[in-house]
């Protein structure tokens, strides 16, 4: 059993190293290219892998979620503001005149800064992961705002808005400056306990029947924090839960009526 064993531990290991290869080919074939960067920006589809693909549709599906839900779009984690990108321009395919939903991004964008006996650590759950390089937010705030010029109406400015800082303080601040605020949806992509419960805590006054949640991390075993903080402030919560159909290792809560 053991000899059998080895043998699919030197297999898996095996199609993990030529995976690896066609993506290290895959960025120099994106680093080198013949196309103009004109052509580039129009083709940038040819050098995304299936894998951010199935994020882009799966974040299409989120959206689609709450084109009937009133409110704003919040993401606990930003990173590089991918997402917050995304959403903006999902905005523009499914609701090119809704301008009051806005799209809020929270972040210390110095990477993560201390754990509790909550979260594992190691590899990436370390003291500065995730950190951006410096003045990013600005540049991040002009890129959101070049999309939104881009976009339908794009001459109405304001839907975006970046907060730094720990998440921990940040997101009650931000509710107790706007109690008219309303969350159609809530993307977590912390990871640890303490700045997850605390913005969860800061949205649950604020949600409705119909709001949506993404927890990215809810079933990550390196990732127990936001499976704890969820399931601690929510757990007086009436909801649906499920997993998304086309990331699987995303989850998907729905509040209900």
């Amino acid at each position: 059993m053991k000899d059998k064993d080895d043998k699919q531990a030197m297999e898996v290991s095996a199609v993990d190293a030529e995976g690896q290869a066609f993506r290290d080919k895959l960025e120099a074939m994106f680093r080198d290219n013949p196309v103009n960067e004109g052509d580039m920006l129009f083709n940038l589809g040819m050098f995304v892998r299936s894998s951010l693909l199935a994020k882009f549709l799966a974040m299409d599906d989120l959206y689609k979620r709450i084109v009937g839900i009133p409110g704003d779009i919040f993401e606990f984690g930003v990173w590089w503001g991918q997402n917050l990108v995304l959403m903006e321009n999902l905005r523009a395919i499914h609701e090119p005149f809704n301008k009051e939903r806005r799209i809020i991004g929270f972040d210390t964008f110095t990477g993560y800064e201390g754990f509790t006996d909550r979260d594992v650590t190691g590899g990436v759950m370390t003291d500065g992961t995730y950190a951006t390089t410096h003045d990013y937010k600005e540049f991040l705030s002009q890129l959101l705002e070049t999309h939104e010029g881009n976009n339908l109406l794009g001459h109405i400015r304001g839907s975006h808005k970046l907060i730094a800082g720990n998440v921990a303080d940040t997101s009650g601040e931000y509710f107790e400056q706007h109690p008219e605020a309303i969350v159609a949806l809530a993307y977590f992509d912390i990871g640890t306990y303490e700045p997850t419960r605390a913005a969860l805590e800061a949205i649950k006054p604020n949600l409705i029947p119909g709001s949506v949640i993404l927890l990215d991390e809810l079933t990550w075993s390196g990732s127990p924090g936001e499976a704890i903080a969820f399931k601690e402030v929510f757990r007086d919560m009436d909801y649906k839960i499920e997993k998304s159909l086309i990331y699987p290792s995303r989850s998907i809560v729905t509040v209900s009526g």
